[in-house]
C-alpha cells in the first residue's frame, strides 16, 4: 500500500502546527522590518541633519561655486581678511560642520595640492566626493582659460557614446538589460542556495529527532524507507514553501504599514544629494525607470519563470535527499558535520561560479560545463537562463538533473534504510558505502 500521501500530511502537519515553526514564521518578518525601520530611520535622521561647512579661498578663483544644496549649506568667508587660524577658531566656536580651506599659490596646479578639510570628526566620504568633483571642474575650467583654450567649445564638443546591442538574427539588447538579467539570475541562485541550505538542515534535524526517539522503529515496520524518506522531503518542502508564502506576505503588510504609519521609506537608503548628482550625469530618475522598463518586456519571462520553478523544486530535492540521508546515518547534530563539507562545497562552488563566470561570459566553456553539473547545475543554469540559454540546453541539464535526484534518491534510501536502525556508534564513510551494498 502506498503510504506517502499519509505521510507527507503528517510531516507537514507536524511542521506547521509546532509552537516554534508558528512563533518563528512571524516573529521572523517582525524582526527583519523592525531592523529596517530603525536602520531607515537612523539614515533619515543622519540625512536631515544640516551640515554648514565654511569656506576660506584665499585663491579667489573657486568660492562662487559653492551653493547652498539639500541639507548642505556653504559660509563663505570672504567679506573681509582672515587668517586660516581665524576661521578655524570661528567654525570651531559656532559647531560647524567643517572649513574648507584653499590655500592661494601661484598657479592652478599648484592651488589643487594645496586644499584641505578640517573638522572635528572624520567627515562624510560623500561630502569629500562631492567638493572635490565641484573643485576639480572649476579648476579644469580655469585651467583651460588661461591656456588659451575656449570652454565652450570643449563643452560643445563633447560626445556621448551609447554603444547599441544586436545579435546577428536581429535581436537588441542593451547594458540595462544585462543588468536586469544579472539582477534576476543572482536573485534566483541565491534564493536556491539559502532554501537549501535552512529546509535541508530542518528535514536533517526531523530525521535525527525521530530517530533517536525510538519512534522511527515502530514506522518502519509498516512503510518502506524510501516513502518514508520521501515523504519527509516533500512535507517539509511544503511547509518551507507555506512558511516562505508567509513571511513575503506577512513581511510586504508590514512593510506597507510601517512606510504609512511612521513615514519611513524601507527601501531608501537616501544617499547625500551630491552624490545623486555626480552619479546621474544629468538624467532622471524617470530615464532610468524607462530603461528598465523596455528590458523588463524584452526578457524571455515565461521561460524565465518556468525555468526557475523546475531547477528550483529539482534542485532542493536533489540536496534534500542528501540531507535525509545524513540525518539517517547519525544520531546527533554534532556527528553531522564531518559530513555535511561535500554538501555544502558544491553549493558554494555554484554560487561563486555564477558571480565571477557567468556574470562576465555566460556562455563560455566554464559557465556551461558547470550547468550541466547537476550539483551545481540548478544556481549555474538559473543565473545562465536570463542571458539567453537554448531550449536544448536547459531541457538536456534538466534531465540530467531530474536523473541524478533519482539515483541519489536510491543511494540515499539505502543508507536511511540502515542508518535509522543504527545506534551509539559513529559512522564512517567506509561503513556508509558498505550500507549501499546491502
Amino acid at each position: 500500500m502506498n503510504h506517502l500521501p499519509l505521510i507527507i500530511k503528517r510531516e507537514y502537519l507536524a511542521k506547521v502546527k509546532n509552537k516554534s515553526f508558528i512563533i518563528m514564521t512571524f516573529l521572523s518578518p517582525i524582526i527583519m522590518i523592525a531592523l529596517f525601520s530603525v536602520v531607515a530611520y537612523l539614515s533619515q535622521v543622519n540625512n536631515d541633519k544640516v551640515r554648514v561647512i565654511s569656506v576660506l579661498d584665499e585663491s579667489g578663483l573657486v568660492s562662487d561655486v559653492f551653493v547652498n544644496q539639500g541639507n548642505t549649506k556653504f559660509n563663505i568667508l570672504g567679506d573681509t581678511p582672515m587668517s586660516l587660524d581665524d576661521a578655524k577658531h570661528l567654525v570651531t566656536a559656532s559647531s560647524g560642520y567643517g572649513l574648507l580651506h584653499i590655500a592661494k599659490k601661484g598657479d592652478v596646479s599648484e592651488v589643487s595640492k594645496q586644499i584641505t578639510f578640517y573638522s572635528q570628526e572624520s567627515p562624510s566620504l560623500s561630502i569629500i566626493t562631492a567638493l572635490e568633483h565641484k573643485l576639480a571642474h572649476r579648476l579644469t575650467q580655469i585651467n583651460y582659460k588661461n591656456r588659451g583654450i575656449d570652454v565652450a567649445q570643449i563643452e560643445a564638443s563633447k560626445v556621448d557614446v551609447s554603444i547599441l546591442q544586436e545579435n546577428f538574427e536581429g535581436k537588441t539588447t542593451s547594458k540595462e538589460d544585462s543588468l536586469l538579467k544579472l539582477i534576476f539570475g543572482g536573485a534566483a541562485g541565491y534564493l536556491l542556495f539559502m532554501f537549501i541550505i535552512i529546509y535541508g538542515n530542518m528535514i536533517m534535524r526531523s530525521v535525527i529527532e525521530e530517530k533517536t526517539s525510538r519512534i522511527i522503529e515502530v514506522i518502519i515496520s509498516s512503510v518502506k524507507p524510501i516513502q518514508l524518506m520521501l515523504g519527509k522531503i516533500i512535507g517539509t518542502s511544503l511547509a518551507g514553501i507555506t512558511q516562505f508564502a508567509i513571511w513575503v506576505t506577512f513581511g510586504g503588510l508590514l512593510m506597507t504599514i510601517v512606510s504609512l504609519v511612521l513615514g519611513v521609506s524601507l527601501m531608501d537608503s537616501a544617499p547625500q544629494q551630491e552624490i545623486v548628482e555626480i552619479a546621474s550625469q544629468g538624467q532622471s530618475m524617470e530615464y532610468y525607470l524607462g530603461l528598465f522598463k523596455e528590458a523588463l518586456k524584452s526578457m524571455p519571462l515565461i521561460n524565465l519563470i518556468v525555468a526557475f520553478l523546475l531547477f528550483f523544486i529539482s534542485g532542493y530535492l536533489l540536496y534534500s535527499s542528501l540531507y535525509a540521508a545524513i540525518g539517517a546515518a547519525v544520531d546527533n547534530e554534532t556527528d553531522t558535520q564531518q559530513f555535511m563539507l561535500p554538501i555544502i562545497m558544491p553549493l558554494i562552488l555554484a554560487v561563486y561560479i555564477g558571480i565571477f563566470t557567468v556574470i562576465e561570459d555566460p556562455h563560455g566553456t566554464v559557465s556551461t560545463v558547470f550547468s550541466f553539473i547537476p550539483f551545481t547545475s540548478p544556481v549555474v543554469m538559473l543565473m545562465r537562463i536570463p542571458f539567453g540559454v537554448p531550449i536544448w540546453q536547459q531541457v538536456l541539464s534538466l534531465v540530467i538533473l531530474i536523473g541524478t535526484f533519482i539515483a541519489i534518491v536510491w543511494v540515499a534510501a539505502k543508507i536511511y534504510r540502515v542508518g535509522i536502525l543504527m545506534y551509539g556508534k559513529k559512522p564512517t564513510y567506509k561503513e556508509i558505502i558498505k550500507w549501499i551494498r546491502y
